[in-house]
């Protein structure tokens, strides 16, 4: 598990709080604000919250790995212009590009 889930994990048990995690940002170190109108989260609920969060990120990495195929807006736009100009909506070049991506990542399920 990644530092950065403890601070999304505080940030989601406990919304418009304000703390902050010292030394080695571990758990452990948690500085609450005692303004705050809720109490801290435990060192249990954090580390719990951070493990479905890191569950929730990596069944997202197809989503990651298409991105960069996709091109820009630009490029996209311009072979979807040709597809409706030639008439070939359902099996132009930009159909056959999102698919092939789509093919290489595909979507747990």
């Amino acid at each position: 598990m990644t530092i950065p889930f403890y601070t999304q994990a505080i940030s989601s048990l406990k919304p418009g709080c304000s703390w902050r995690l010292v030394g080695d940002d571990n758990v452990e170190n948690l500085e609450w604000n005692n303004e705050n109108e809720l109490p801290p989260p435990t060192q249990e609920e954090i580390i719990e919250e951070a493990a479905r969060l890191q569950v929730e990120y990596d069944a997202k990495e197809y989503q990651r790995q298409r991105v960069p195929e996709y091109g820009n807006w630009k490029d996209q736009l311009n072979l979807l212009y040709d597809d409706i100009k030639s008439g070939n909506l359902e099996n132009g070049k930009w159909v056959q590009m999102i698919e092939e991506v789509k093919a290489r990542h595909p979507k747990p399920e």
